[in-house]
């Protein structure tokens, strides 16, 4: 069974996609395409899911790259592939070499997806709320433009996420956020209880994407939580009590 991802229209066509929680084979919390290999579900099986991720994209799976994400801002030149499960502790990936595949897992955090076609250019970043006001998306960007990219050339999807109506957070996220960049107050709006808000984590990454001077810009503006049957989410599983939980994969080539 081939998955089929979600794309962005800004983004090259077969090249790229935003893989769901479905068309894979892992059971249990992780059905079906689970590819992170960093939790409890079988290796054996992360591998099939991930190697049908790359095969939908037209890629060798051993081609495709992970990273051990941190919700940092450090990004990885990738210039071959390494074996699954070695990647370094980055939360993006660079590279300009025919073949290799991005890969980033998700579960509420943001995935985006980045490339200059002109140049031959892709990338691929983790943008959780630390890593997304750290930097770790201008930090993409400027790898990027070092081997050849241009602000304008580059093409920017923000993929499925937590949705600001599903994103409830305190205070002390909320300061966390603002210390680092004051300007992001308006991506928070009052929730029902006191003291708390809801965050539009796309929304702020799209920002940060259009003042870096990022060419185009896309949100696909697909609520992670809000759609258990399609996607994995970390808030869900937390507000259910815990247990294991899966990850989807976002793919980007050349």
């Amino acid at each position: 069974m081939i998955p089929t991802p979600l794309t962005a229209a800004c983004l090259p066509a077969g090249r790229h996609g935003f893989f769901s929680r479905r068309g894979g084979v892992s059971e249990g919390p992780f059905a079906s395409l689970n590819c992170s290999l960093s939790g409890q579900d079988a290796r054996e099986a992360v591998l099939e899911n991930r190697a049908r991720a790359a095969r939908a994209l037209g890629a060798e799976p051993t081609m495709l790259v992970g990273l051990t994400q941190v919700h940092g801002i450090a990004v990885a030149r990738v210039t071959q592939a390494w074996a699954p499960g070695a990647g370094p502790r980055a939360d993006a990936a660079v590279t300009d070499r025919a073949g290799v595949a991005l890969g980033i897992v998700t579960a509420d955090c943001a995935p985006v997806l980045f490339a200059d076609a002109a140049r031959g250019v892709a990338g691929a970043a983790h943008a959780g709320w630390r890593g997304a006001a750290a930097g770790v998306l201008e930090a993409t960007i400027n790898a990027m433009l070092a081997l050849g990219a241009t602000r304008a050339g580059i093409a920017a999807a923000v993929g499925p996420c937590i949705a600001q109506a599903s994103y409830e957070v305190a205070a002390d996220m909320r300061g966390a956020v603002l210390a680092l960049d004051p300007d992001a107050a308006g991506f928070f709006t009052d929730a029902d209880r006191p003291a708390h808000w809801r965050f539009d984590l796309a929304g702020f990454c799209a920002a940060r994407l259009a003042r870096a001077g990022t060419g185009r810009v896309e949100i696909l503006g697909v609520d992670t939580l809000a759609h258990e049957k399609t996607f994995f989410s970390h808030r869900r599983r937390t507000l259910a009590g815990g247990g294991p939980i899966g990850h989807q994969i976002s793919v980007i080539t050349i």
